[in-house]
């Protein structure tokens, strides 16, 4: 997928939602637990209701990696069931993935290329040999940890370093590597106020933006710092839309809490 499809695609739907598929077993609804792939069920439902109403969906790894190899099955029927059915979503394979070359390597063949995800989220720590291989695919994306919403954030990325924050850094750095391009940048909603520096490193780039909803992160406040003139944000929300009901209305729920996301950010996209 091209940025462009992507701004389209936002342009339609008034939109710019991310559902985040962090399914775990013990929040499902109990019925599904039945089924013989209970993971993909969920997904499947939660994809069919919603799907209108967003631009991305965002599997997060760890949640599919935990139940071993039958997770894993999961992931793949999902992520084809996207490609196949609803071929417009762009697709984040959360999986901050970031090593030496030739490891980055098959990271990068395994989910942009066997799994066909759109993009993959990459810690850039290890430098440009580490996620160069992210890049080197046509129309795919690899996602760098800028400025995350986690607590632990401030432990590193916000650490002076010879006169500048650590996460500028690596922004500015990241734009020297082969394919550049290529990038976009995870930020997270509960730093809103550090959207303006962010926005004067990368001005076009997309930002992955978790922390809305759940993590108290303000969607108007990150509108207001952060969008460009392409939009240029996705904005994930996975919790407070995939388990808003554990009944068997959990896709019902679930497309409910999408509409309000959706219905909010239509409005900021007519006030742009």
């Amino acid at each position: 997928m091209t940025t462009q499809q992507l701004v389209q695609q936002i342009k339609q739907k008034k939109s710019f939602l991310c559902i985040g598929l962090d399914v775990d077993l013990s929040k499902v609804p109990k019925h599904l637990l039945e089924l013989e792939d209970p993971i993909f069920e969920f997904n499947k439902a939660i994809i069919d209701a919603t799907h209108d109403l967003c631009v991305s969906y965002k599997p997060n790894m760890a949640f599919y990696e935990a139940n071993g190899i039958k997770g894993w099955l999961s992931l793949q029927k999902t992520i084809n069931y996207i490609n196949d059915k609803y071929s417009e979503i762009f697709t984040i394979a959360d999986a901050k993935r970031g090593d030496i070359g030739n490891t980055s390597t098959m990271y990068a063949k395994a989910f942009l290329q066997d799994l066909n995800f759109d993009s993959i989220t990459v810690a850039p720590y290890m430098g440009k040999d580490s996620v160069e291989p992210f890049l080197a695919f046509e129309n795919k994306f690899a996602i760098l940890l800028a400025l995350t919403s986690n607590e632990g954030a401030f432990d590193f990325q916000t650490k002076n370093v010879d006169g500048e924050e650590l996460y500028k850094k690596v922004i500015k750095t990241s734009k020297t590597w082969k394919n550049s391009q290529n990038l976009m940048y995870v930020v997270g909603a509960t730093k809103a106020e550090y959207f303006t520096e962010i926005r004067k490193i990368v001005p076009n780039s997309f930002l992955l933006v978790p922390g809305v909803g759940a993590q108290g992160g303000s969607l108007q406040e990150v509108c207001n710092y952060g969008m460009n003139k392409d939009i240029g944000l996705i904005i994930n929300s996975s919790r407070g839309i995939i388990y808003a009901s554990n009944g068997k209305d959990f896709a019902e729920k679930a497309r409910e809490e999408a509409l309000k996301m959706q219905e909010e950010m239509e409005v900021i996209l007519e006030n742009k």
